[in-house]
C-alpha cells in the first residue's frame, strides 16, 4: 500500500507533465534483456518499423485501387497507421543512435529525438487500441462495409494493436498518467478535422455526408456523446498502457534484470 501511495504521489508532480526523464538508457535498453546492449532492441524496432512501413504501404496502394485515394487521409485508421509508423522510425532512430554513439546523455534533458518518439509513444500506442476497439466494436457487423481486403482490414485494425503492443512490451522507459493528453489531443484533433470536413460539403466515398456513420454531424446530440465516449476510451485505454508498462517493469526486475549483476556488455 505503501509504494502504491508513493508511485501515484510521485505521478501527480507537476513535473510529470513533460516530456523528461532522468535515465536515457532506458530509452534504448530493452526490458526483456539483462545487458546494457542497444542491439536487442533496436533489432526488435526495426522489424516493427518495418511491420508498420509495409501496412501503411498496402494501405495506400489497395485503397487507391479500390476507391479514389484522395479519401484514404479522412480515415481515423489511416491517421493511425501513420502515427504508429512514425512511432516505430523514432524508436528505431533512438536505438540507432545510442549503438553508433553509445549512451545517451541526458545532463540537460532528453535529446530531441527521445523525445520525439516518446510523444510518438505515448500517442501512438493508446490510439492503436482505440482503433482496434472502435472498429470492431461499431464498425463491424453493420449495414456499411469499410473492408476493401480482409486481409488488409485485419491487418489495419489488429496487427496494429499487435505492433504497438511489442513495443510497448519490449520497451523500458515509464508512461506515465499526466501524459494522457498526448494521444487525448490528437484524438480531439480528429474530431475536430472531422466537424470541419462535415462543413466543407466532405463525404465519404460513397457520397455520404459523413466518415463513419456513427459520427454524423447532422445529427449533433448522439455524435457529441459518441466522442465523448470516445475521449473516456481513449483515456481508459491510457492508464491500461500505463497499468501494463508498470507490470512489465515488475516482471523485468524481478525475473530478468538483476541491476547487482547486470552485464556491462555493448
Amino acid at each position: 500500500m505503501g509504494s502504491g501511495k508513493k508511485y501515484l504521489s510521485n505521478q501527480f508532480k507537476g513535473r510529470m507533465f513533460y516530456l523528461e526523464h532522468e535515465e536515457g538508457s532506458e530509452f534504448y535498453l530493452s526490458s526483456l534483456q539483462n545487458n546494457r546492449s542497444a542491439v536487442p532492441l533496436l533489432l526488435i524496432r526495426l522489424v516493427v518499423f518495418l511491420g508498420c512501413v509495409g501496412i501503411l504501404l498496402s494501405s495506400i496502394i489497395l485503397t487507391s485501387m479500390s476507391i479514389n485515394g484522395k479519401y484514404w487521409p479522412i480515415y481515423f485508421t489511416h491517421w493511425g497507421l501513420t502515427l504508429i509508423t512514425l512511432c516505430s522510425f523514432f524508436a528505431c532512430w533512438v536505438s540507432f543512435a545510442a549503438y553508433t554513439r553509445g549512451p545517451i546523455d541526458c545532463t540537460f534533458g532528453l535529446p530531441w529525438y527521445v523525445k520525439a518518439y516518446w510523444f510518438s509513444f505515448n500517442v501512438a500506442v493508446p490510439l492503436a487500441i482505440f482503433i482496434t476497439a472502435f472498429y470492431y466494436t461499431f464498425l463491424t457487423g453493420g449495414d456499411e462495409e469499410f473492408a476493401i481486403d480482409p486481409v488488409l482490414d485485419t491487418f489495419i485494425h489488429a496487427v496494429n494493436s499487435i505492433l504497438m503492443l511489442c513495443l510497448l512490451l519490449t520497451a523500458q522507459h515509464p508512461s506515465h498518467i499526466l501524459h494522457f493528453y498526448h494521444p487525448l489531443c490528437v484524438g480531439l484533433l480528429y474530431m475536430a478535422f472531422g466537424l470541419i470536413y462535415y462543413h466543407a460539403g466532405g463525404t465519404d466515398p460513397m457520397g455520404n455526408p459523413w466518415i463513419y456513420p456513427n459520427i454524423d454531424w447532422r445529427d449533433p446530440g448522439p455524435t457529441s456523446a459518441m466522442v465523448v465516449a470516445s475521449a473516456v476510451m481513449i483515456l481508459i485505454v491510457h492508464l491500461v498502457i500505463v497499468l501494463i508498462s508498470l507490470a512489465r517493469d515488475w516482471f523485468s526486475r524481478r525475473f530478468i534484470r538483476d541491476t547487482r549483476t547486470m552485464s556491462l556488455n555493448s
